[in-house]
């Protein structure tokens, strides 16, 4: 069992990392969402994940954090995740509870609360958790590994350099990539190849009430993806925490990885410095490749698994 906190700005694929999460009790204890401001504004994620949970009937508790970046101005993607940051699916009206305090304390009382050491999936610009360990470094001791998605070691989708959720707030990711807490780096040298097809995206529709919701997300994901040139739909941010659940089903290996926060065209990088021999100096694990199959087969049966025990609202 994993105690898991997620740092999210959903975003669909922030989603579907959220849904197989919550489809799997029995090896991850959600302890807390926490929400920022990166794919769309932080008041437009954090009404998607609310709606999210609402529609699951979950009961985790939810906060909200930091607008945007440290230092920069937030740029959103409306271009891949539509206005709301999570179009495609009607999810009626409703609320959710959220708590009172900022995510950062949020984040900081429940790792120090909790009796074993945390996870932290983490799944949008890394402004929360940079804050969290300026603010509170003790915290360091009690968190096992960030498994991140984020970064990308051949190529970007920002620029040609750099990947979004860490071009969005280089800073906050050089203080995490540089905390000395363990780093699982799911870029996009691995993510763009765990998709799903458009059959498997239609195919959700004939079933259950939350594989049909995750179907009508996904067709909207699947066809601002074309614009990207991509055939299937890469859901970037499962890989965080489908690594936590299956990591068999991925190959990486370890590095040295930082993060250029210099403007310009390497603003964002996450450069991987292969010279360097011992464990100590290697803080990244670099997921690279995917059995997409499996990967596939453990989303769709986690959303068959939340059909069975769906409610009726």
């Amino acid at each position: 069992m994993r105690y898991l906190l997620i740092d999210c700005d959903p975003g669909h694929d922030d989603a579907m990392a959220i849904l197989t999460a919550c489809a799997h009790p029995e090896e991850l204890k959600i302890l807390g969402i926490t929400t920022v401001g990166g794919n769309q504004t932080l008041k437009r994620v954090t009404e998607n994940a609310k709606n999210i949970l609402r529609f699951l009937c979950a009961d985790i508790p939810l906060a909200s954090g930091q607008e945007g970046p440290l230092v920069r101005r937030l740029q959103a993607a409306p271009e891949a995740h539509g206005d709301s940051g999570m179009d495609g699916f009607d999810f009626g009206t409703g609320d959710y509870p959220l708590a009172s305090e900022h995510a950062v304390t949020f984040l900081y009382e429940k790792i120090m609360a909790c009796p074993e050491k945390v996870t932290i999936a983490a799944l949008a610009p890394l402004t929360n958790l940079a804050l969290l360990l300026k603010v509170f470094p003790e915290v360091k001791e009690k968190i096992s590994c960030i498994s991140m998605m984020g970064g990308g070691i051949s190529h970007g989708n920002c620029t040609e350099l750099t990947e979004f959720n860490i071009y969005v707030d280089p800073e906050a990711a050089q203080i995490v990539f540089t905390s000395g807490i363990p780093i699982v780096m799911a870029g996009l040298d691995v993510t763009e190849k765990a998709a799903v097809t458009a059959e498997e995206i239609e195919s959700l529709k004939t079933k259950g009430r939350i594989s049909r919701m995750a179907g009508e997300l996904l067709t909207f994901y699947h066809e601002s993806g074309k614009q990207f040139g991509f055939v299937d739909s890469p859901i970037h941010d499962l890989c965080a925490v489908a690594y936590l659940l299956e990591p068999g089903m991925f190959r990486g290996e370890r590095w040295h990885v930082e993060v250029s926060t210099e403007d310009g065209p390497a603003r964002g990088l996450t450069y991987a410095d292969k010279r360097l021999a011992g464990n100590e100096q290697k803080n990244v694990l670099v997921l690279e490749d995917v059995d997409r199959d499996r990967f596939a087969g453990l989303f769709i049966e986690a959303l068959e698994r939340l059909d069975a025990s769906a409610c009726s609202r």
